[in-house]
C-alpha cells in the first residue's frame, strides 16, 4: 500500500509539473516577442488543417493584373516601369468598367512627365487605392513615404503593406493598422475592401479588433489572419502586357476589384504560404486573399487563453482517467482514440467557425499525461521486480525467478499454502567446527551450502535460510508444483548424492572431516509463506507447526541413525515412487497427538 500511495504521488507530481509547463508555455504565447514551441508546432497543425479542408473557391470580383515575367520581356522595360506605361494599365482597365483598382506600386520618386499622365489616368478610375511606407534609415530615423503629391487628391485611399513572416517564414497574416505623427494608417487590403463596399475607410483599430464597413473584425496582436484560397495562382491573374495589347475581354475587369502587382520573382515580392514554401505566392495575391476574407466575412479567430487554459485541464483530466485501466493495451488505444477525436473536434471547429483551438497543448498534455505515469509505473514495476528478482536469485533458480515475475503478482505472494518442507543439517557441526580454523571452516561450509542450494534449485525448490550449517528450504511455492513432495524427495536423495561426490574431492585435497555427514527432515503440509521483515531487509520464508515438525524429523534422524526421515503426510504423497518404511509413532515437542515417521530409502 504504501509504495502504491508513493507511485500515485508521483503520478501526481508528474501530471501538475506538465499542467503547469503548458499552462506557462500558452500565457508566453500572448507576448508578440516570445515565440514557443508549442505556438510553433499550433501553427504548423494549422496549415495540416487548411491544407487538408483543400482548396476554396475565391470571390469572382477579385482579379490581378500581374507586372510578370512576360510583361518584362515584352515591354522590354526594367523595374520600375515608365508611369506612363502605368498610365495604358490603367487606362485600359477603366476603360473595361473596373471599379476598384489597388496598385502595389511605390510612386515616392518624382518623375514629371509620366506622373501627369499617371495620375490623369487615375483621375478617371472609380476609385483607386496606392501603398505608402513606414521608413527606418541607417541612422534610426523613422519616416513617411507618401506618393508623390500629384496623387494625393486622386488617390482614394492609401494603406501599408506589410506582410508578416511567423517564427517559420511563413506568411500567414497582414499587419493592420500603423501610426506616424498621430496619424493612422491601415493596411491597403482594408482599404480596397472598405472603398469597394462602402466607398468607406477602416476604423477605430485595437490590437483584437477594427471596424470596418461597420462590422467588427478580429485581429490576433494587430494582425489579421489570411485564410488562404489555395496555393499560388488562386486567383485570376492576367498580364499587364496583354491588358494594355487588349488581349482580355473587357466583362473580365467590369465592376472588378482590380489589384496590380508584381508577381516576377525577380522582383522578390514572393512568400511561402501554408499551401506551399516551395511555390511561393506573391504578395498582390495574398492581398487579394486578404480582401476576399474582408468581403465574404471569412474572418479567422484564434480562442481565447481561457479556452486553451481549460482543455489543458480537461485533457489532463482524461488522461488521468485513462491511467486507471490496468490493461495497458485499452489505455494505450484509448489515448490514441482520445487524440485522433480531438483532432477531429479541432478540425470541424475550424471548418464550421474558422476558429483556431488550442492544438499541441491538448494533443500534448493528453499524450504526456498518459505515457509520463504509465513510464514511471513501467519504471517503478522494473525496479520492483529487479529487488524481487535479487532477493529471490538467492532462493532459488533464475530461471523459476523469470517465470515467477511472468506469472504472478508479487503482491499476491502472501498466502497460505500447502508445500513440503526440507531441513537439512550436518552431524555434529559445531565441534567439528571447533577443531578447524576460521578459513577452513568457509573452505568446508560455502562448497557444501552451494552444491546444496544447486541442488535444490534444480528439483524446483526455494531456500528460505541457512542457520550456520543448516538448510532450510521448501517446495510448491512461489512456482506452484503439485507434485511438491516428489520433488523435495529427489532433492532429499540427490544431496546425499552429492554429498558422496563432495567427500570424495575434499578426501583428495586431504581436507575432509571425519564423519562428515549430513540429516534430512521432510514433512508436507499447510503453511504460511511471504515476503516479511522491513524496509530495509525482507525475506521469503515460511512460518507454522508444519515448518516446525520438519525441523523435529531431522532431529530425530540423529536418534534413529537414519539420514532421511519423513512424515506420514510426505509419505502418502511419495509413496508410488520411492521405497519408505514406517518407524513409529513418536511424540514430538509442540505436538500433542504421537505422529507416524517413516524413513525415505531410495527410489522404487
Amino acid at each position: 500500500m504504501h509504495s502504491k500511495k508513493k507511485t500515485l504521488s508521483r503520478q501526481l507530481v508528474l501530471l501538475f509539473t506538465t499542467i503547469f509547463i503548458l499552462v506557462a508555455l500558452e500565457i508566453a504565447s500572448l507576448f508578440p516577442t516570445v515565440i514557443t514551441p508549442l505556438e510553433r508546432a499550433d501553427l504548423a497543425a494549422r496549415d495540416f488543417f487548411m491544407r487538408l479542408r483543400g482548396e476554396q473557391t475565391p470571390d469572382d470580383r477579385i482579379v490581378i493584373v500581374a507586372i510578370d515575367d512576360f510583361s518584362f520581356n515584352w515591354t522590354g522595360y526594367q523595374w520600375p516601369w515608365p508611369r506612363t506605361y502605368l498610365a495604358e494599365i490603367v487606362t485600359s482597365l477603366n476603360d473595361a468598367g473596373a471599379e476598384v483598382i489597388g496598385l502595389d506600386v511605390f510612386l515616392f520618386e518624382e518623375d514629371p512627365e509620366g506622373d501627369l499622365a499617371f495620375a490623369a489616368a487615375l483621375a478617371e478610375t472609380p476609385l483607386s487605392v496606392n501603398v505608402i511606407q513606414k521608413y527606418t534609415d541607417q541612422q534610426g530615423v523613422v519616416s513617411l513615404r507618401l506618393p508623390q503629391p500629384i496623387y494625393r487628391d486622386i488617390l482614394d485611399g492609401q494603406g501599408i503593406t506589410p506582410i508578416l513572416l511567423d517564427d517559420d517564414a511563413i506568411a500567414r497574416s497582414l499587419i493592420v493598422h500603423d501610426q506616424f505623427l498621430e496619424e493612422d494608417y491601415y493596411n491597403w487590403a482594408f482599404e480596397v475592401a472598405g472603398l469597394y463596399l462602402d466607398n468607406s475607410h477602416p476604423s477605430d483599430a485595437l490590437p483584437n479588433s477594427i471596424y470596418l464597413n461597420g462590422n467588427k473584425v478580429p485581429l490576433q496582436n494587430n494582425r489579421f489572419l489570411i485564410d488562404f484560397r489555395g496555393p499560388a495562382e488562386s486567383y485570376p491573374i492576367y498580364s499587364a502586357a496583354r491588358v494594355v495589347l487588349g488581349d482580355y475581354p473587357a466583362e473580365i475587369f467590369k465592376d472588378k476589384i482590380v489589384l496590380i502587382g508584381a508577381t516576377s520573382v525577380t522582383l522578390q515580392d514572393v512568400y511561402p504560404t501554408p499551401f506551399s514554401s516551395r511555390i511561393r505566392t506573391s504578395g498582390v495575391e495574398i492581398v487579394a486573399t486578404a480582401v476576399d476574407s474582408l468581403l465574404n466575412q471569412n474572418y479567422l479567430h484564434v480562442a481565447p487563453i481561457w479556452v486553451n487554459i481549460f482543455l489543458i485541464l480537461l485533457a489532463a483530466l482524461i488522461s488521468r482517467l485513462i491511467t486507471h485501466i490496468a490493461r495497458p493495451g485499452l489505455a494505450i488505444s484509448l489515448m490514441t482514440g482520445s487524440l485522433f477525436l480531438y483532432a477531429m473536434i479541432y478540425y470541424l471547429v475550424f471548418l464550421q467557425q474558422r476558429l483556431y483551438l488550442p492544438f499541441m497543448a491538448p494533443e500534448t498534455m493528453l499524450f504526456l499525461g498518459v505515457i509520463m505515469p504509465t513510464l514511471e509505473e513501467s519504471v517503478t514495476q522494473e525496479i520492483e521486480k529487479r529487488r524481487v528478482r535479487n532477493l529471490f536469485m538467492r532462493f532459488i533458480s533464475p530461471d523459476m525467478v523469470t517465470q515467477l515475475l511472468e506469472t504472478q503478482n508479487i503482491d499476491s505472494l502472501n498466502k497460505r499454502s500447502e508445500i513440503t518442507i526440507l531441513f537439512s543439517d550436518i552431524r555434529n557441526f559445531t565441534s567439528m567446527s571447533e577443531k578447524l580454523t576460521p578459513d577452513g571452516v568457509v573452505a568446508l561450509l560455502n562448497p557444501y551450502l552451494d552444491v546444496m542450494t544447486t541442488v535444490v534449485h534444480q528439483h524446483g525448490g526455494t531456500v528460505d535460510k541457512y542457520e550456520g550449517d543448516a538448510i532450510v528450504a521448501f517446495f510448491g511455492e512461489p512456482i506452484r508444483y503439485e507434485d511438491h513432495a516428489l520433488r523435495a524427495a529427489r532433492a532429499a536423495l540427490d544431496m546425499r548424492l552429492a554429498l558422496v561426490k563432495l567427500k570424495k574431492g575434499w578426501a583428495k585435497e586431504g581436507i575432509l572431516p571425519e564423519h562428515f555427514d549430513i540429516g534430512i527432515g521432510l514433512n508436507s503440509g499447510d503453511v504460511f509463506v511471504g515476503l516479511l521483515g522491513s524496509e530495509q531487509r525482507v525475506n521469503y520464508t515460511i512460518i507454522g507447526d508444519n515448518a516446525n515438525l520438519a525441523a523435529r524429523l531431522q532431529d530425530l534422524s540423529k536418534v534413529y541413525a537414519w539420514p532421511m526421515i519423513i512424515s506420514e503426510s510426505t509419505h502418502h504423497a511419495i509413496k508410488e515412487e520411492f521405497e519408505t518404511e514406517f518407524i513409529e509413532a513418536v511424540q514430538v515437542k509442540g505436538k500433542k497427538e504421537p505422529v507416524n515417521i517413516y524413513k525415505l530409502i531410495d527410489r522404487k
